[in-house]
């Protein structure tokens, strides 16, 4: 879970066929322009259509399945901090205020995913054959914003001292189901499943964690701006609740640091 610099973000906008887990790490990067973020969306739609089609992303169990295959394949190559760049980021702030600080950005950013989304939907309103690829856009705003939540709780874990163990693919899969189950991650069951990735249960709460999010984000498809006004608000809303409640849990079970010299 490298950082991702801008030339990352150049390239998932500029290479042809560039990698989808590239385009969405680089969405979750919190100084994006809103003009970059709908091109890094329309990239992804462009891309899934030039894959697998439009009639193929239509059905709904097949748009399901794409959005949680791609949320696992992202999942490990989402940029995270560590608490020491955390704090450099953020004026050396710490504790619950760089909680704050990290919440409040990330549901800003989901705020702009689903601007963005909901402007790329407002153009193809008005260009009605280009309303077959709404459900791709719907599918590729639902992966943005899940990268976006999966990073805040791993650098929510850095900054209450509970860093994520194992390796990257570990990791994620460990992320994968604090977010679907909207609790921090319990290091004493951590390596368990891991070889089956994501164990059944676990994949079934996260496949119904994203259908339901699948359909509060069917707002960025409203006519004209409306959409992109309300999707916004949603996101936003959305992620402070999820970042509060994981905030809750990992202050719960805080451990104890002690100074030097204290």
């Amino acid at each position: 879970m490298a950082a991702v610099d801008r030339s990352d973000v150049d390239g998932a906008l500029h290479v042809d066929g560039a990698d989808l887990s590239g385009a969405v790490a680089a969405l979750t990067d919190d100084t994006l322009d809103r003009k970059t973020r709908a091109k890094l969306l329309g990239r992804m739609v462009r891309q899934e259509i030039r894959d697998r089609g439009v009639k193929d992303l239509l059905r709904p169990k097949t748009a399901v399945r794409w959005v949680v295959d791609a949320v696992t394949e992202a999942a490990p190559h989402i940029p995270v901090r560590d608490l020491a760049a955390l704090r450099a980021h953020h004026d050396g702030l710490d504790g619950d205020a760089l909680a704050e600080r990290l919440v409040r950005n990330a549901a800003r950013v989901t705020a702009g995913i689903g601007a963005a989304s909901g402007g790329v939907a407002a153009v193809e309103w008005a260009a009605a054959p280009t309303l077959l690829s709404a459900p791709v856009l719907l599918a590729a705003e639902t992966v943005a914003v899940v990268a976006v939540e999966i990073k805040l709780i791993a650098e929510l874990h850095e900054v209450y001292r509970q860093p994520v163990p194992g390796n990257g693919a570990q990791r994620a899969v460990a992320l994968l189901q604090a977010w679907a189950s909207r609790r921090g991650i319990n290091p004493l069951t951590q390596g368990r499943g891991v070889a089956a990735a994501l164990g059944t249960a676990a994949r079934k709460e996260l496949r119904e964690r994203l259908i339901r999010r699948l359909g509060r984000n069917l707002t960025s498809l409203g006519p004209l701006l409306t959409g992109a006004a309300v999707a916004g608000f949603l996101n936003q809303r959305a992620t402070t609740s999820l970042g509060t409640e994981i905030r809750a849990d990992l202050g719960r079970r805080r451990p104890i640091v002690i100074e030097p010299g204290d």
